[in-house]
């Protein structure tokens, strides 16, 4: 049986590189050799403990690269073909994907197999479940590099902007402007807001978020992040909030700083910090009758979303590319995951090579 490597979790806050067998695709699905992946702050939380998965599980859910073998029943794809798939890998047939929550395939969080469920992509060929459905064609135009933010940062950070039901030339904070905060601020400006607002920490993401759109971008550790918005858009808040962090003090400040009528969107991970319930501060709540929507946000998944997400590259509307800071061979994976825990190097994101 022919073997392959993988980045595995093997003990709480611990990953090793193991060998494990090439994938044998079902009928309906696909093997694919990978070219280039990264790694995901979920990632790091996963292996804290977060969400638990069994000793030996390949982490990951970043990757692109060439179709190796086809199920019997596949149609759309063939061997040599270059493709990418997204972190979320519905079926398209249960329910939940029938009435419109595919990111929701067969239960809650279901959409979301790679380690939950099955073996991660963070290895030299990964199995995808429903081909057909959750493949799609990388163009010509576009790099590996490129392709490859399509598949989780970028669709999860447009989705969350998508929820927030942003008015035209309306008002937006995004809180935390990691990789996904980014690209929320991206989304933010794609459809249509006037004014957005975020908060970052470190020098090089606060610079990344002007260069994506933000105007005005506060250090939550200089100055009140609250008090600097309202005076920024005014008394009432912003009309939309997203929390990208995934922490209780984000997501009490998305609340407490949207105006009635709002919309908060969540789609920070929560429980890698605190497991506790969710604080959501009453009087900024309206007492339960603000009118004030809340939404947590899991970025759709399929062969359409990546396809859309793609023509924003190829028309230059979006160029995700500037967020990569290390280029890494997979031989090295184990040092850029521990990069990406320590946050070490500034790093962003890693690009890792095959």
């Amino acid at each position: 049986m022919a073997l392959m490597k993988a980045l595995a979790f093997t003990a709480t806050n611990r990953v090793e590189m193991i060998e494990k067998p090439i994938p044998v695709p079902g009928p309906n699905d696909a093997v694919i050799r990978t070219t280039t992946s990264s790694i995901c702050t979920s990632d790091v939380h996963t292996v804290s403990g977060a969400l638990p998965v069994p000793t030996g599980r390949v982490l990951g859910h970043e990757s692109v690269g060439i179709v190796h073998r086809v199920g019997s029943e596949v149609r759309r794809f063939r061997e040599g073909e270059r493709v990418a798939v997204g972190a979320i890998t519905p079926c398209g047939r249960c329910n939940y994907c029938q009435s419109g929550h595919a990111t929701q395939c067969g239960g809650m969080l279901g959409g979301y197999q790679w380690t939950r469920e099955r073996d991660g992509n963070l290895s030299q060929y990964f199995g995808v479940p429903d081909a057909d459905y959750n493949l799609a064609y990388i163009p010509p135009a576009l790099s590996d590099e490129q392709a490859l933010y399509a598949t989780d940062v970028l669709s999860t950070g447009v989705a969350a902007a998508e929820h927030a039901a942003i008015p035209v030339g309306g008002t937006v904070a995004v809180f935390s402007q990691g990789p996904v905060g980014l690209c929320a601020t991206v989304g933010a400006r794609l459809l249509g807001a006037g004014f957005v607002v975020t908060t970052a920490t470190r020098p090089e993401r606060a610079r990344l978020s002007s260069q994506f759109g933000a105007d005005v971008v506060i250090d939550p550790r200089r100055e009140d992040a609250i008090e600097s918005i309202r005076s920024l858009v005014g008394a009432d808040g912003v009309d939309c909030a997203i929390e990208a962090l995934g922490t209780h003090e984000t997501f009490e400040q998305c609340v407490r700083i949207t105006k009635a009528g709002g919309t908060v969107v969540n789609v920070g991970y929560h429980g890698w910090r605190s497991q506790a319930p969710l604080p959501v501060p009453v009087v900024s709540f309206g007492l339960g009758m603000g009118d004030k929507t809340i939404r947590g946000v899991l970025a759709p998944g399929g062969r359409e979303r990546l396809t859309r997400l793609f023509r924003l590259m190829e028309t230059g509307r979006v160029d995700p590319t500037a967020l990569t800071t290390h280029r890494i061979p997979f031989e090295d994976a184990v040092r850029a995951f521990e990069l990406m825990r320590t946050k070490g190097e500034s790093i962003i994101k890693p690009l890792i090579t095959y």
